[in-house]
């Protein structure tokens, strides 16, 4: 088990390590595992990118983030300009059938509602609109209306994970409630984790993933 302050250097050096990210702009922080990120970053993209190279350090075993999105003189833009161009990129993407996601954007954040089938088709709009210049934050309010039979859920997502092949697959509890799915035990990295929750996002017919895991060390 890492100490913290060990697990505070190994946090530093990782976000020096991404070049996507700004690390003399980001304060770490550490009390008994939990990484506290603060500071101020020069996008919302910046922000999630900060907060993915924190998880992937072993030994994290929870994350608090602090950082406030400060927009640089030229990537700021009016809402109506980010609404234009949200809309424009979403209605022109393959995965995202036309008129399925509605737009709103109020002071540079953007809230996305509306109604897909696929989890894959909510998390690309939501990762299109992320990346825009001016974006300050996202509201992912999009929802998944199953087209198939919901009754082989647990044996498929179960299935799926010994496919494969996940260290920590054995540890890890499906629960199905409907369209609902809730993953429990412990796994042994935020990798681990991650896989299983997109495993769960993957099958047919899940409209939300409760995630109820731990991570072990």
């Amino acid at each position: 088990m890492k100490s913290d302050t060990q697990l505070q250097q190994d946090v530093r050096d990782e976000l020096a390590w991404e070049p996507s990210i700004n690390a003399a702009q980001i304060g770490v922080e550490v009390k008994n595992g939990v990484v506290t990120l603060a500071g101020h970053v020069n996008s919302y993209v910046e922000k999630i990118n900060a907060e993915h190279a924190a998880q992937r350090v072993a030994g994290v075993l929870a994350l608090a983030v602090e950082m406030q999105v400060d927009l640089p003189g030229d990537s700021k833009r009016s809402d109506a300009d980010i609404a234009r161009t949200a809309e424009n990129a979403v209605r022109w993407m393959t995965y995202v059938p036309p008129g399925s996601v509605k737009i709103m954007v109020e002071n540079g954040r953007v809230t996305l509602t509306g109604e897909v089938e696929w989890a894959f088709q909510r998390n690309a709009a939501a990762s299109t609109v992320r990346h825009l210049m001016g974006v300050t934050g996202v509201n992912d309010l999009i929802t998944i209306k199953p087209k198939l039979s919901l009754t082989a859920i647990q044996s498929d997502i179960e299935a799926a994970l010994k496919r494969r092949a996940t260290r920590d697959s054995r540890d890890i509890h499906v629960t199905v409630d409907g369209p609902d799915v809730t993953l429990s035990g412990a796994v042994h990295s935020w990798s681990e984790r991650d896989l299983a929750t997109q495993t769960a996002w993957s099958t047919p017919g899940v409209r939300n993933v409760v995630d109820k895991m731990t991570v072990a060390y």
